[in-house]
């Protein structure tokens, strides 16, 4: 560990040093973030995941830093370039951007004009006028440096007259401003505090581009720029629709330069002055709107990746219905509605397809085949996909008149196609096509929607804002984290997990999660913790790291169903001693565990935070931090846009959130726009502070726009007119279809629908607030009666 990142992170990061040392020391002997978060609570000082994250994010970082630092020190060492001063600053050097000053004028470089006119011997002209001497006359110093007209040099090497002496000398003085490590900081912060992000249409790409429409003509500060916006500028550029530039006032970057370079008003020092303008318009500018480029980019990632990462983690936390039994379906028109019959354990058990809106005799066969199959196999509750025909299909199940015990839920499908077409949807179901996988995800989703989810690649969710326009790199790790974090917070039944689930528990890997399935498929199910310890490939170091977030259901030792780790075994066993107990006892009286004198049980290692956890596992073992499931319904009669009116009341259940506001799903098919201004009666800066992937709303529609298919929505108690309308992606979110791999997360900006921007209100529609009529009589209406005949 290198003590200078150590006190660097502490301060940075406002942890006591003591913290961030022993947090360092854990990461690198193979302590995952779960794991050290929960069981080394006493030496991180009960640090979190979050600031565990960060520790080992900015470690990360430092060792990048002093790779690259190494290699410049290498460089130029090899090329004899190195000095005790210069050795110096690269070692004082704290940032990346820093580092790379100091190396710039060491930098191998293509020819530069600065080169060819070093080469012509004007550097001490340079010199001279750097000097800025009141007393010398520039023009005559410059004529010293004219090649006399018999001297034998090239062409290339000759000085034709003073002019040229005096332009070449410009040259290297204006490369050595270029290379000035505090010239490019100031005009670093110049730009990245500074700088007008201005974006204008390219000529003639007006129509083919009009979803970038508020971008024609667009100027803002890059500083306080929102990432949705400096993203949809970038993909407008990336489309060759927009033009755009970083850049501050032109005479603040050169009056900042001329304060460093520029001594008084004599001669010379006008000649540094034409210096000063040329270094910045011919190579500072480019040079800085590129690092101000990318750095806005970086920001404007790391705001959308955790915008996702949020909402990933709130989708997986999601309520689940547990373990019961599950008919599923996946409705459809045409093809019929795919059902299948899971048991409690989600296996499948039947499969079938029904066409509930083809003629009376096809009705009549999909009455007859759902009661059934929900007789027979004692459904529990009815899963329903909430892609195409979705609100039809819930309205037949509805009407058969099936036992009030059967719970009917919409589910969301989003990526069930992306499932069941997968690698692992063939390996699970190598003898059923994907409309069968596909059912069976929708199904599983509604038991347990952590476990299922994992199975995709969780860009595919959906939840997110511009999520192909990141830092791919980026996104994929932050999201990886956050299915780690969500997994090993839940645990993981071993004798009932998927492959794929396993992989995300802490110390495991693809690997050795396959060799647990394949030991528990060919031994048996697992009886204890101890038994993992016979897997190929799970080593001590592994165990410790894996088996607090395992559980075993009805082991014999009953703290192998809790997240007790087994290194705490020894403790809780001295506690049910003591009392004169069985282990059993505690877990089941309450008043038995009130008797334990926590502070009895302290050792060097294992102090009071960790005994409270293990008191508190004892009286819950292996609870499940997620809600409680509840049931929900879309308001009846509202099932496809054309229901929709401004004024409704309709409840709702939010899908996506994103930095301009939250999409949320009413059940027509087609998710409504909650404007950030609209969230709540008071202002808001981040929708996350009010609304949640999952959660459950109720909105009032503002205005609907069946053209465009757009439903603006408010949470407010006085709704007010919705922004503008827009052919970006901010005002819409994609319609919902059976197989469209992202029904929410190619919502607004992430769909090539276009860019998201800054609301302007409009005039409020003149459409009187209409209550929610019921639907006509339908096809599923007559079908019921004909069936009940």
């Amino acid at each position: 560990m290198n003590a200078n990142h150590l006190a660097k992170i502490s301060v940075e990061l406002n942890i006591r040093p003591q913290q961030v040392a022993a947090t360092a020391a854990l990461l690198e002997e193979g302590g995952t973030v779960p794991f050290i978060a929960r069981y080394r609570k006493e030496a991180t000082g009960t640090l979190d995941e979050v600031a565990i994250t960060a520790i080992r994010d900015r470690m990360a970082q430092l060792a990048e830093l002093d790779t690259r630092r190494e290699a410049i020190v290498k460089s130029l060492d090899e090329r004899k370039l190195m000095t005790d001063d210069l050795k110096g600053k690269i070692a004082a050097a704290e940032t990346m951007s820093a580092l790379e000053d100091i190396y710039q004028p060491y930098r191998p470089k293509r020819r530069t004009r600065a080169m060819i006119a070093r080469e012509k011997g004007l550097e001490p002209l340079a010199l001279v006028l750097m000097a800025q001497n009141p007393a010398i006359d520039p023009a005559a110093e410059a004529a010293k440096f004219v090649t006399p007209a018999e001297s034998t040099v090239t062409d290339e090497l000759k000085v034709p007259d003073a002019a040229a002496a005096l332009q070449g000398a410009r040259d290297i003085i204006a490369e050595t401003i270029n290379d000035d490590a505090d010239a490019r900081a100031k005009i670093r912060d110049l730009f990245l505090n500074e700088g007008m992000l201005k974006s204008e249409v390219i000529a003639g790409k007006e129509e083919a581009g009009a979803k970038f429409k508020d971008y024609f003509q667009w100027s803002e500060p890059i500083a306080t720029a929102p990432s949705h916006r400096v993203l949809a500028v970038r993909r407008g550029a990336a489309e060759e629709v927009l033009f755009f530039q970083i850049r501050p006032q032109e005479e603040d970057a050169i009056g900042i330069l001329e304060q460093q370079f520029v001594r008084n008003t004599s001669p010379a020092g006008e000649q540094v002055k034409l210096a000063v303008k040329d270094a910045y318009k011919r190579l500072l500018c480019l040079s800085m709107e590129t690092e101000c480029r990318l750095e806005s980019k970086k920001r404007a990632d790391a705001a959308a990746i955790e915008v996702f990462a949020q909402n990933l983690r709130q989708l997986l936390l999601a309520a689940a219905l547990g373990q019961k039994r599950v008919l599923a379906i996946d409705p459809g028109f045409r093809t019929g509605c795919k059902i299948v019959v899971l048991d409690a354990q989600g296996q499948l058990i039947h499969n079938d397809v029904i066409y509930p809106d083809q003629g009376q005799h096809k009705t009549l066969e999909a009455v007859e085949t759902i009661k059934h199959l929900v007789k027979k196999h004692e459904i529990e509750a009815i899963a329903i996909g909430n892609g195409t025909a979705s609100r039809e299909t819930e309205t037949f199940i509805r009407k058969l008149g099936l036992p009030t015990s059967v719970a009917i839920v919409m589910v969301n499908e989003s990526g069930a196609s992306i499932y069941s077409a997968s690698d692992i949807a063939r390996e699970e179901f190598p003898d059923h096509d994907i409309t069968v996988r596909g059912a069976v995800s929708i199904g599983r989703r509604l038991m347990d929607p952590l476990a299922e989810l994992v199975k995709l690649d969780p860009k595919s969710i959906g939840v997110g804002q511009y999520q192909h326009d990141v830092d791919q790199d980026a996104l994929k790790k932050s999201l990886d984290d956050v299915v780690v974090s969500a997994v090993n917070a839940v645990g993981v039944e071993v004798n009932t997990a998927s492959k794929q689930l396993l992989t995300y528990v802490s110390g495991l890997n693809a690997t050795i999660a396959d060799n647990i399935v394949k030991f528990r498929n060919e031994k048996g199910a697992f009886k204890s913790r101890k038994d993992l310890l016979k897997v190929a490939r799970l080593g001590d170091k592994t165990f410790e790291q894996a088996a607090g977030f395992l559980r075993i259901r009805g082991a014999e030792n009953p703290l192998d169903q809790s997240a007790v780790h087994p290194e705490s075994y020894e403790i809780v066993d001295r506690m049910a001693k003591d009392l004169g107990v069985t282990v059993a006892d505690l877990m089941r009286d309450e008043a038995l565990r009130k008797k334990i004198d926590k502070q009895k049980y302290v050792t060097a290692t294992v102090g009071i935070p960790t005994l409270t956890d293990i008191i508190n596992e004892l009286a819950k073992p292996g609870r499940d931090p997620r809600e409680k499931f509840e049931l929900f319904s879309f308001a009846d009669g509202v099932n496809k846009i054309e229901d929709v009116t401004p004024g409704m009341k309709l409840p709702g259940i939010v899908t996506n959130v994103t930095a301009f506001g939250a999409f949320v799903d009413i059940g027509v098919h087609q998710d409504g726009l909650v404007h950030v201004s609209q969230l709540a009666d008071r202002f808001v800066k981040d929708p996350n502070e009010v609304v949640k992937v999952q959660q459950r709303v109720e909105v009032t529609v503002v205005e609907v726009d069946l053209a465009r298919k757009r439903i603006a929505l408010s949470m407010r108690s006085a709704p007010s007119a919705p922004p503008q309308r827009r052919t970006d992606g901010e005002q819409h979110a994609a319609p919902r279809t059976s197989p469209a791999p992202q029904r929410t997360g190619q919502s607004g900006p992430t769909r090539p629908a276009g860019p998201a921007a800054p609301p302007r209100p409009v005039q409020q529609p003149q459409r009187r607030p209409q209550p929610p009529q019921p639907a006509k009589e339908g096809w599923f209406s007559i079908a019921i009666k004909d069936a009940k005949k």
